[in-house]
């Protein structure tokens, strides 16, 4: 199983005068299988909850739960292997003296794979890159292509929860259907559970069965993406941002 279980999170930056509460008493429930949005503006706290949730934030309280784990303030080496995540930027993301290669080796070599030289050519395969980007560097490959070995890397551990912070926002429009197809795709190949950040509706709602609106740290509804296309908020906060959003069409789709 790999539910995600957030109840009552807080996550502040600072102390004393100088705290900034940056996520305030969340809750929410991701079954194993599923795909969550979380939409809201810049600075809602969409992306600190993902970052909470792999470490990244020192200062939080409340409850984690990924599958049977309990989250405490060190995370363990079976969390790595059960959470992976894909960032905005994938330039920024990968080292820029690695090749393809040693990215994808030296993340199978630290989770303890063997038959590395097997598992790369498959890994790349998966994301839609043949055997031929395997010994190119990032400043050799597209925005797209460095995606997709970034989402590869975050597959070679096999997974089963995968955290998508706005994975396509940095690309151009004309490859943004491409990797959200795969992701679709391998979400079902291998069975994850994904949770997105994203202030694009019309991704959320290609993507994502129930989404979490954030307003200032605070989760201030939670509905599912058909109440969402069909303009039914019951929050004040998330009429407002759908109505705003109108660009996203309830019949919109991703070719």
């Amino acid at each position: 199983m790999s539910d995600v279980k957030i109840q009552n999170l807080n996550v502040w930056f600072g102390q004393g005068e100088q705290r900034v509460d940056a996520v305030i008493d969340a809750h929410l429930h991701v079954e194993s299988g599923a795909s969550f949005g979380l939409v809201g503006e810049s600075g809602s706290g969409k992306s600190t909850i993902l970052r909470a949730i792999t470490g990244l934030v020192p200062n939080w309280s409340g409850s984690m739960i990924i599958g049977d784990e309990t989250l405490g303030k060190m995370r363990s080496a079976s969390f790595y292997k059960q959470v992976q995540m894909v960032f905005q930027d994938p330039y920024a993301s990968l080292h820029p003296r690695h090749s393809v290669d040693q990215v994808l080796s030296e993340t199978l070599y630290l989770h303890g794979f063997d038959n590395i030289n097997r598992r790369v050519p498959k890994l790349l395969d998966d994301v839609g890159l043949g055997d031929a980007f395997r010994f190119r560097y990032p400043h050799q490959l597209s925005g797209g292509q460095r995606q997709r070995v970034a989402i590869a890397r975050a597959l070679a551990p096999e997974p089963k929860v995968l955290l998508l912070d706005e994975p396509t926002s940095a690309l151009d429009v004309s490859v943004q259907a491409e990797i959200l197809n795969l992701l679709g795709d391998l979400r079902e190949e291998h069975k994850l559970t994904y949770i997105m950040v994203s202030h694009d509706l019309a991704v959320v709602g290609h993507m994502c069965e129930q989404i979490a609106v954030m307003q200032h740290g605070k989760i201030v509804e939670t509905m599912s993406v058909e109440d969402m296309r069909e303009m039914r908020p019951k929050n004040a906060y998330t009429k407002q941002l759908l109505t705003s959003a109108m660009g996203y069409s309830r019949s919109e789709q991703i070719d």
